[in-house]
C-alpha cells in the first residue's frame, strides 16, 4: 500500500494551517490594545467586540488544525516506519 495520498492530505492540512495562521496575523494587525470605554468612543466598542469574536473563532480553528497536522504527521511517520520494518523482515 502506498502512502502518497495520505502524504498529500497531510501537506494540504499543513498548508491550510499555515494559511490560517497568516490570516490570523493579518486580522491581528487591526487589533487595538486599548479598550475604548470613554465618552465619545461608543462606536468603537462593537468593532472591537467583532474583531475579538473573529480572532477567537480563527484561534479555535487554528488549534484544531494544528492538532490534526501534528497527529497526522505522527501517524504517517508510524505507518512509514512500520512498513519499512515489515519490508526489512522479508527474505530476499
Amino acid at each position: 500500500m502506498t502512502l502518497t495520498p495520505f502524504v498529500l492530505l497531510e501537506i494540504a492540512v499543513g498548508l491550510a494551517t499555515i494559511a490560517l495562521a497568516l490570516y490570523r496575523k493579518f486580522l491581528a494587525t487591526h487589533e487595538e490594545t486599548l479598550i475604548h470605554l470613554g465618552p465619545g468612543e461608543e462606536r468603537e466598542i462593537p468593532t472591537q467586540a467583532d474583531l475579538a469574536r473573529r480572532l477567537h473563532h480563527v484561534d479555535r480553528w487554528g488549534e484544531t488544525l494544528t492538532v490534526l497536522t501534528a497527529a497526522g504527521g505522527i501517524l504517517l511517520a508510524a505507518a512509514y516506519l512500520a512498513r519499512a520494518w515489515e519490508l526489512s523482515l522479508r527474505p530476499y
